[in-house]
C-alpha cells in the first residue's frame, strides 16, 4: 500500500497540497516569516489528520455499537517545542460525543481500539510525543453527563 502526496509552489511562501483523491489544500505561512498568512500551516496539517483520522474510527465504531450519537467533535491540542524545529512535546485528544444514553463502556471500547489499532496518525504520533486521551459525554436533551480521562490498558 502506498500514497503520493505533492505540494507546488504558487508564489513567496503559499504553497498548494494534494493527493490521489485529487482534493487540494492551501499551506502558507505566518506573515512573520514571510508568508501571506493564506492557508494551513502544515504542523497545523498534523493535528488535523490526527484528528479526523482518529474521529472517523471512532464514529464508525459507535455506529457499529449502536450508539445514538447526535453530534460528535476530536479536538487536538499540541504543545511545542520552543527550540526549533519546534516538534510536538505533548498531544491532548479530546472526544466530544452528544447523543441519546451514549454508553460510556461503548467510548472507551472505540477510544481504546483507534489507539492501539486502527488510527495510523496516532500510532506514529504517540511515537513521538505523549498522548492524553479525554472524552467528555453529553446528553442531547440536557447537559455534561460524564467526562474523564482514556488510559491505555497496560500488558
Amino acid at each position: 500500500m502506498t500514497m503520493d502526496t505533492k505540494v507546488v509552489w504558487k508564489n513567496g511562501m503559499s504553497f498548494a497540497g494534494s493527493a490521489g483523491t485529487g482534493f487540494t489544500v492551501p499551506l502558507g505561512a505566518d506573515p512573520a516569516v514571510g508568508g501571506a498568512d493564506d492557508g494551513f500551516r502544515p504542523l497545523e496539517l498534523m493535528g488535523v489528520s490526527l484528528a479526523g483520522c482518529t474521529a472517523m474510527d471512532v464514529i464508525s465504531i459507535l455506529k457499529k455499537k449502536q450508539q445514538q450519537v447526535t453530534a460528535f467533535e476530536v479536538r487536538v491540542h499540541a504543545d511545542r517545542a520552543e527550540q526549533h524545529p519546534k516538534v510536538f512535546t505533548h498531544i491532548v485528544i479530546t472526544y466530544l460525543v452528544t447523543g441519546r444514553g451514549v454508553d460510556e463502556a461503548a467510548l472507551l471500547r472505540a477510544i481504546e481500539l483507534t489507539a492501539t489499532k486502527y488510527c495510523p496518525a496516532q500510532a506514529m504520533l504517540g511515537k513521538v510525543a505523549p498522548m492524553e486521551l479525554r472524552y467528555e459525554i453529553y446528553e442531547e436533551s440536557g447537559g455534561l453527563v460524564k467526562s474523564g480521562i482514556f488510559t491505555l490498558p497496560t500488558a
